[in-house]
């Protein structure tokens, strides 16, 4: 990890950071250690050997600089999350003869949501999939690659059998799963700017049918002192990708349909932007849940991943929920049209980091 320059925050927004720190530390005091922690001292480190450190002889918690400065948020947080973790297991439960990363913290771990690998952010995963999971993904990339067909019937074919592919893959895989560690997270969207009703579309769309949960988090940005918000995506490595990929792919589509149809009389002006787009979002849904209906038809009900439910509310275990308002007009009424005609195609991969770029498959 490259570090930046230790003096880039000024001595209001280094205060201010440090204020957010333990903000933080008090928070997942009381909500995952049930307040049993006793506060440590809270440093940052120019070191870039490790990103963050308990050590019980002074009873500090160290971070790094460079992670808090250049990483996104959540992976400060799931870096103190794992290190908070090590004082929990040396302090209140007193085992000292186990590995650093030993049964007892990675149960502890476990328990409450945390990432218990020794890089101690989100990673990843490097593990190979089975053999019988591997062909079914391999199957569904190529169908998705079929789906981009010009041929618009060949297209829909294409991404109904991927669609049914998938169902089938995540039904017969959920029974077999049981390891916490099965599961990863992911986040999606501009911390910087202001969420809209189309990104809320499109988050719901993939809790209800791309086989992950969806909570928007909020994120603290060192370098400016605010704070903002992202998506946060929990579920299997494979599901992440395609999550992740059908978020930018219905962004990237609401608003190329949005400017290949400005010339539709229901859209009176620049301002009917979002309701259009979320008309796309909302007409690809009501395309799934079509495709998802007949699926049923076949004995093929997804009926929920309880182990995806626990990872998710041990990681959350206080949940707001909030009712939002849609506004039904001719712009959305335009959009859902459009939208019913859209077909999903081109899956994408990790290029092999957490927060990395991704790539295209080809089929």
């Amino acid at each position: 990890m490259t570090s930046p320059d230790p003096h880039a925050l000024s001595a209001a927004l280094e205060a201010a950071l440090l204020r957010e720190l333990r903000t933080q530390v008090a928070w997942q005091n009381h909500v995952r250690f049930r307040g049993k922690l006793v506060d440590a001292v809270l440093v940052l480190s120019d070191t870039t050997r490790r990103l963050g450190q308990w050590n019980r002889t002074t009873r500090t918690l160290e971070l790094s600089r460079a992670l808090v400065l250049a990483r996104p948020w959540a992976e400060v947080i799931s870096v103190l999350e794992h290190e908070l973790a090590h004082q929990y297991v040396d302090e209140v439960l007193k085992i000292h003869d186990e590995a650093a990363h030993g049964p007892t913290f990675q149960s502890v771990c476990a328990e409450r949501g945390i990432d218990g690998r020794a890089a101690g952010r989100p990673e990843v995963s490097r593990a190979s999939a089975a053999p019988a999971a591997e062909r079914a993904l391999d199957r569904i990339r190529k169908l998705l690659a079929l789906a981009g067909s010009p041929n618009q019937h060949e297209a829909e074919i294409a991404m109904r059998k991927a669609h049914e592919l998938m169902l089938r893959h995540n039904i017969e895989e959920a029974r077999a799963r049981t390891a916490a560690d099965a599961y990863e997270v992911r986040h999606v969207g501009d911390p910087h700017k202001r969420g809209n009703r189309v990104e809320a579309e499109i988050a719901g769309l993939l809790a209800e049918y791309f086989f992950v949960k969806v909570i928007r988090v909020p994120v603290y940005l060192p370098l400016t002192g605010k704070r903002g918000q992202v998506y946060e995506l929990a579920g299997t490595h494979a599901n992440l990708e395609m999550a992740c990929h059908v978020y930018a792919f219905l962004l990237a589509t609401a608003e190329r349909l949005w400017r290949a149809n400005r010339g539709d009389a229901r859209v009176r002006s620049g301002r009917d932007r979002l309701s259009y787009q979320a008309g796309v979002v909302g007409g690809f849904r009501e395309k799934l849940a079509a495709e998802r209906t007949e699926l049923r038809g076949t004995g093929l009900v997804w009926r929920g991943d309880g182990g995806l439910d626990a990872y998710y509310h041990a990681r959350h275990p206080r949940i707001e929920h909030r009712r939002r308002r849609v506004r039904f007009d001719g712009a959305h009424a335009a959009g859902r049209e459009a939208g019913r005609t859209v077909v999903l195609h081109r899956p994408v991969e990790s290029s092999g980091s957490a927060s990395g770029g991704t790539r295209l498959l080809r089929g």
